[in-house]
């Protein structure tokens, strides 16, 4: 009767702990449906193309940025298709808080001077209150330095008409660990146009997204379409295809354009080449990370 006794407490327990585990991994299966899983890394980099993606840097992460341009590969021979030439920006963007970075910079083309703020206000998430998308805001400014003289454009020309501002909204969806895709609406106003060939204020959006292929390799489209072009406009929207090449620190980014600003004032209102007339540039973007302060 003893044995048959301790028989018993040793099942009873046994069932005990049974029902009390499958209680446990109810509470946490309900626990992990209540909490929001954020999606990240929509796209490897800070920039698509030409333009932004939606990322920002990491609270204590300072990034260089090194953009670089070539001539037409239709130059031919004589201009070594295009490596004769050379266009480049260079960067630095640090992260305030992980949603918040500013960077300035400065772009042989036109020697101009930039500066903007990136704000994530939106992330992707899945979980107890999903969300299907990223978005983030980008505001900036410009400063052409050339021409050198205000006298060489025009007696009436100022200072501050070598001014421009950009509003951008980068909207983000990851589809899939493969598959991402951004829209751009983008406004840009400039202080001084010619006012036969454009607006001061223009209206442009752009689309583009990666595909990944690899765990390292994934490739790249972006293109903007200005919806204030005038008819007489000498300008061309800008196209971009790429490769992005992950190594580490390092994002290396190999860029087909016919774009060789690199501030959206440039490349979204004044592309003077035509892609699909061969005016093609070869490029690269090469950003380097660097961790100043420690995560949390």
């Amino acid at each position: 009767m003893k044995k048959l006794f301790i028989l018993l407490i040793i099942f009873l327990f046994t069932q005990g702990l049974l029902f009390a585990q499958d209680d446990l991994l109810g509470e946490l299966e309900k626990s992990s449906q209540e909490e929001n899983v954020y999606t990240f890394a929509t796209f490897k980099g800070t920039r698509l193309g030409n333009g932004h993606s939606v990322e920002t840097k990491n609270a204590g992460a300072l990034e260089f940025i090194f953009a670089h341009r070539f001539g037409r590969i239709n130059g031919g021979a004589y201009e070594m298709f295009g490596f004769d030439e050379a266009l480049v920006r260079l960067g630095l963007d640090y992260g305030f808080t992980d949603w918040l970075s500013w960077s300035i910079g400065r772009n042989s083309f036109d020697k101009t001077l930039d500066s903007y703020v990136k704000i994530k206000a939106l992330r992707q998430r899945s979980g107890a209150t999903p969300f299907p998308f990223t978005a983030t805001v980008l505001v900036g400014g410009a400063y052409k330095l050339s021409p050198k003289n205000n006298s060489d454009v025009s007696p009436q020309f100022k200072n501050t008409d070598r001014l421009s501002y950009t509003v951008q909204g980068l909207i983000a969806r990851k589809f899939s660990p493969s598959i991402s895709f951004q829209l751009m609406p983008t406004f840009v106003h400039k202080n001084a146009v010619v006012k036969s060939q454009e607006e001061n204020t223009q209206f442009a959006l752009g689309a583009g997204g990666r595909v990944k292929v690899t765990r390292s390799v994934a490739l790249t489209a972006e293109y903007y379409y200005n919806l204030s072009e005038k008819e007489n406009s000498p300008y061309h929207n800008p196209l971009a295809f790429g490769v992005d090449i992950e190594t580490g620190g390092h994002v290396f980014q190999i860029v087909i354009t016919n774009a060789v600003g690199l501030t959206e004032r440039a490349f979204v209102t004044e592309t003077m080449d035509d892609f699909f007339d061969g005016d093609i540039h070869l490029g690269f973007n090469v950003t380097r990370t660097f961790q100043l302060k420690k995560n949390k």
